[in-house]
């Protein structure tokens, strides 16, 4: 059938047409979105609606939108049923937003059919090394990694009172510098410390992670504490009951000291009070989602952090911040009572100082709880002596291509000289990109009322690649181009099922060969540590992606390769006294 040429058409008619199809009334369109042309005739059931009859041209900025030319003929057909569809998108609306916390019913498994992972119990096996005595300085206490100050701790040489007032003393300190706390939680974290610090004298030790400081970042839910999403609309946002990891941590005798910055709704390291910085370089961002999670954490304000991902918030604040992030398979820790962006791409993870830390911290938050619905209950096993010699590296060398990446390919190579077996692979086949499609969508989704009642507009950033704007263009999306989205990403979910075939463990600088994206949206794990430190004093790292639920291998090799490069230990040098 032959097509009309499409015809050019004026923004009045560009946003006109979308906003009449779709009922789309406050995007901060000046009321145009409302606007119907003259030459409306006919479009059945729409007489004394408020967006008035629907037209041909309407249909036509319509097509011109999402690349779809029709005949006239079909448009007419086509015009005939859509102001009934309309209806029922405003009918939806009308009785109440939905809330935030509430999931669809499609639930994303990154499990594909006739693939089982390894059923794991819950073992950990550390890798044997000594313990050093108890530093003098409050200092070196502040940066030594968990394991010391778990075992400091069970020992009896250090209190988890004293531990937390070095950390909650380096916050205040510090904070006006790295902008990395939206709450500090002085009174509530003395008091857990006092208590675990009774439970372990009278011999109650619940395990590594007893009277260890943490912090949150705050999309994690803590009853009567504010959490604020990191955005002005919801600063004063206070929920009445825990996230899921939040009582986790509890549980394991964690002592939560602050509640640490995002970038607004999961976006960036710019919230509603100022730029989170990084600690190896002030005048920069910390990066982010995970701002104040890896800022604080590399600065020695906390022992460790728990940050989330759902396309880089932990690895990218991690490179940045010289941390060492751990990203879970998406579905091993339970999410209820976190903020929800993208229901089918959300991942709680540590981020920490070194690898064995992350380890520590999983073990703790590891689970499923009812009210996550992609949750689900997978052992966690780590032996930190494992022979790399049996174990396969896969990479594609285009992934290590070009002068950006001579570090990465020392990494490669020292990672090699450890003895795992080298695989070679091609690269993707396609661009994953498209997939960017799903997490536009879901966000768009989470955060529906921002978008129709005008307060997106009090986000702090308000470019073209901010929230607002990404929400607004993800209403003009069609819904067969997110499903035909969705079939692109179980395509990519079989590919990368093919490598994991063929290796255990791949490696690739952390931005290379779209694997961040890929591997966000298949739901395989990523563990991002510091690899070399640069001429001007900020650290670089990269990153090994893992199998599903095998997390244990992952860091098992990372903590073999992080004793290698040996650079996990140094300092940011204005956070070192």
């Amino acid at each position: 059938m032959e097509r009309h040429e499409q015809t050019d058409i004026s923004r009045r008619q560009f946003l006109s047409a979308w906003g009449g199809l779709m009922g789309v009334a406050t995007l901060g369109f000046g009321g145009e979105a409302g606007i119907i042309g003259q030459e409306a005739q006919g479009a059945e059931g729409d007489e004394g609606d408020e967006w008035g009859a629907l037209s041909l041209a309407d249909l036509r900025g319509a097509e011109a939108i999402i690349g779809l030319r029709l005949t006239d003929s079909e448009r007419t057909q086509v015009l005939r049923g859509l102001a009934r569809q309309r209806d029922q998108f405003l009918a939806r609306r009308g009785v109440g937003a939905l809330e935030n916390y509430q999931s669809p019913a499609q639930i994303f498994d990154p499990r594909l059919p006739g693939r089982t992972p390894r059923a794991q119990g819950d073992r950990l096996r550390m890798f044997p090394h000594l313990v050093p005595d108890l530093p003098q300085r409050d200092v070196d206490i502040a940066f030594a990694p968990l394991i010391h100050l778990a075992a400091w701790i069970r020992q009896g040489i250090l209190t988890s009172e004293r531990l937390t007032r070095i950390y909650l003393d380096r916050l205040e300190r510090y904070d006006s510098t790295l902008h990395c706390v939206v709450t500090l939680m002085r009174e509530e974290a003395l008091e857990q410390a006092r208590r675990a610090d009774k439970e372990i004298a009278s011999g109650r030790y619940r395990g590594p992670l007893h009277g260890i400081p943490w912090g949150a970042k705050d999309l994690f839910d803590t009853s009567g504490v504010r959490t604020t999403w990191g955005a002005m609309p919801f600063k004063d946002r206070v929920p009445e009951t825990d996230a899921y990891v939040v009582k986790k941590l509890a549980d394991a005798g964690a002592v939560l000291v602050a509640k640490l910055t995002l970038g607004a709704l999961a976006m960036g390291d710019v919230w509603f009070d100022d730029m989170t910085r990084n600690p190896f370089k002030t005048e920069q961002g910390s990066s982010g989602s995970s701002a104040g999670s890896a800022a604080a954490t590399a600065a020695g304000l906390v022992s460790f952090a728990l940050g989330t991902e759902t396309l880089g918030s932990i690895v990218s604040p991690s490179m940045r911040c010289g941390t060492t992030g751990l990203r879970p398979t998406f579905g091993r820790v339970a999410r209820s009572g976190a903020m929800a962006l993208c229901w089918s791409l959300d991942k709680i993870g540590p981020i920490c100082r070194s690898v064995e830390d992350t380890v520590l911290v999983l073990s703790a938050i590891n689970g499923a709880d009812d009210q996550d619905p992609s949750s689900r209950n997978h052992g966690f096993e780590y032996d930190g002596e494992l022979d790399l010699r049996k174990l396969r590296v896969g990479y594609a060398p285009e992934w290590f291509a070009g002068k950006e990446y001579s570090e990465e390919r020392k990494v490669l190579e020292t990672l090699l000289a450890l003895g795992v077996k080298p695989v070679e692979l091609d690269g993707f086949e396609r661009s994953v990109r498209s997939l960017y499609t799903i997490l536009g969508v879901e966000a768009a989704a989470a955060f529906e009322s921002l978008t129709f009642d005008g307060r997106d507009e009090r986000l702090v950033r308000q470019s073209d690649g901010a929230w607002p704007n990404l929400f607004r263009k993800a209403w003009f999306v069609p819904a067969v181009e997110y499903v035909q989205a969705d079939r692109l990403r179980r395509e990519v979910m079989e590919q990368m099922a093919k490598w994991m075939d063929q290796a255990d463990v791949l490696i690739s600088p952390s931005y290379a060969g779209e694997l961040l994206i890929a591997t966000n949206f298949t739901g395989h794990p990523s563990l991002t540590l510091r690899s070399a430190m640069r001429d001007d004093g900020t650290p670089t790292g990269i990153t090994l992606w893992g199998g599903l639920f095998e997390e244990g291998v992952l860091c098992a090799v990372g903590r073999a390769l992080e004793e290698s490069l040996d650079v996990w230990s140094r300092r940011p040098p204005l956070f070192a006294s």
